[in-house]
């Protein structure tokens, strides 16, 4: 996932504190008695097993807390709730929907310590990538708050029948299934439920088993916001709540449970649409599982993104982006730059650029897990055994426990890092003739998520942009790059759909056409 205005903050937490044992709910991040309970009807639900997930730090391989896991009967109860709560949010005001987003957005603020200790100690990121989560969580909070009252405008038809009107209106699809992943943990739960919420939809979340904490404390504080808890605007009963019991409830299952839970999800009636942001894998495994029930699904996969670097490029410029954007969140973001393509005539000068760039940009943060930088070492290994050239990083050296250090491989021909997404800080760095050779290397993927162009010729970027087989194509910026306001989405296998702003709202709308049979003259 990405940054706003195409950089990472670098600046100290809020109010000049540290993350490091930060409180939340009364504990510290790392409290190894503290359980993520599973929450239902606003409330939290009592643990049908007796084995909690345990949260481990890849850096120490310590517990640091631990979460309930649902079952399939607990998790239906979670789908009922949302559907009871639908009948009533759905005819909310807009007034009410925008205030609880921005209600929110501002205890994301007062909050943001808490919510960087949990990003940090759950995921292993650095605190500049917890920072940028809160700061764009906030955007997309407002921004969707924002655009609700258009999203929800219809329109008003001309039908050709005498004496009849036609009105189409946009309406909430219903009870929606979130499941985010923890690479970007608050920003990606918090857009995809601000979003489903704001069009007037309820939400299961089914939270990451690797940070339910952090998905928990988004859930928590949708719910003071609706109280008024922390923003001065404290709620008196049931009906000073802005959003009613049971319109987001939250579930995590182990390992092991976690296929037979997301089918009964997908499977319940009063689930209609799938809002699922992952890896490609497991995305065909949701979509299948959808097919079978025909739930629609929202998807944004992983992605091979290339940077296209021409001649007229500031090369320096290019070079250090390229490497922030291949080693950035050490290289675990669907939008990492993994395949670098520049042009012959600046080929020699823009390696050794590239090369210094990624050797003063050592990877931030580390694997989220021991088996991720495993999957991240066996496709640099892959490559190595094959015979695939390393410019960088031919050794695979392991830092830290779930640490690798940066690598950069030249022109790669048949080992899996040709166009499997390795989740790790490397890239691979090829050399063309042309800008129409670049294109079609650029489009060789299963993937199209994200691409960059470097370039001073504005419209010989943006010709080549229209010929890209991507979602979003920047130029001149770090891969990594998102906008509160901009359209965002996958083709081909990187998933479908939008998200952000009045795209992310439509989602969740579905078009219903009325008409009016009299007489309408007046």
């Amino acid at each position: 996932m990405a940054t706003t205005n195409g950089s990472i903050a670098n600046d100290s937490v809020a109010n000049g504190s540290t993350a490091n044992g930060s409180t939340v709910n009364g504990s510290t991040a790392n409290d190894t008695d503290y359980t993520v309970p599973l929450w239902i009807n606003s409330a939290p639900h009592p643990s049908p097993s007796t084995t909690p997930i345990s949260v481990t730090s890849s850096i120490t391989g310590q517990t640091l807390h631990h979460a309930h896991a649902t079952d399939v009967p607990t998790a239906q109860l979670a789908c009922s709730a949302a559907s009871t709560a639908f009948k009533t949010w759905k005819r909310s005001p807009i007034s009410t929907r925008r205030n609880l987003l921005l209600r929110t957005a501002s205890l994301y603020e007062a909050r943001s310590s808490e919510l960087l200790s949990l990003q940090m100690s759950e995921t292993s990121c650095d605190e500049a990538w917890a920072l940028n989560n809160v700061r764009t969580a906030v955007g997309y909070l407002r921004e969707i708050a924002a655009c609700i009252s258009t999203a929800l405008q219809g329109t008003i038809p001309s039908l050709e029948k005498p004496d009849t009107m036609g009105f189409v209106f946009r309406e909430a699809v219903g009870v929606v299934l979130v499941i985010p992943p923890w690479n970007a943990a608050l920003i990606l739960a918090t857009r995809a439920i601000a979003s489903a919420l704001g069009a007037g939809c309820t939400v299961v979340l089914k939270a990451s088993e690797l940070c339910p904490r952090t998905h928990h404390a988004i859930v928590r504080a949708f719910e003071d916001a609706a109280v008024g808890e922390g923003t001065g605007e404290a709620a008196e009963g049931e009906a000073g709540r802005l959003l009613p019991r049971g319109a987001l409830n939250q579930l995590q299952a182990g390992r092991e449970q976690a296929a037979e839970v997301t089918e009964a999800l997908i499977a319940h009636p009063a689930v209609r649409k799938v809002d699922f942001i992952g890896s490609a894998a497991v995305g065909r495994v949701i979509g299948a599982t959808a097919a079978r029930y025909l739930k629609p699904v929202l998807m944004e996969l992983g992605g091979k993104c290339p940077a296209i670097v021409l001649e007229d490029a500031d090369l320096g410029k290019a070079a250090t982006l390229c490497a922030k954007g291949a080693t950035l969140h050490h290289g675990q973001i669907c939008f990492s730059t993994e395949r670098i393509i520049v042009l012959r005539k600046a080929a020699e000068e823009f390696q050794n650029l590239l090369v210094k760039a990624f050797e003063a940009n050592p990877s931030a943060g580390a694997a989220v897990t021991e088996a991720g930088v495993k999957h991240a070492e066996d496709v640099l290994r892959d490559a190595q055994e094959k015979g695939e050239k390393f410019l960088l990083g031919g050794g695979i050296e392991r830092g830290k426990t779930a640490t690798l250090k940066p690598a950069i491989i030249l022109e790669p021909k048949s080992s899996r890092i040709v166009d499997e997404e390795t989740f790790g800080p490397s890239a691979s760095l090829y050399v063309v003739e042309s800008d129409e050779e670049a294109i079609e290397l650029a489009n060789m993927s299963a993937y199209g998520l994200n691409a960059t162009i470097h370039t001073k010729d504005l419209a010989r970027g943006i010709k080549m942009a229209h010929e890209l087989e991507y979602g979003q194509v920047h130029i001149n910026s770090i891969s990594v790059f998102t906008a509160s306001t901009g359209s965002q989405g996958g083709v081909k296998g990187s998933g479908w759909g939008r998200q952000n702003a009045g795209w992310g709202l439509h989602e969740f709308l579905i078009e219903k056409f009325v008409s009016y049979h009299g007489d309408v003259s007046g």
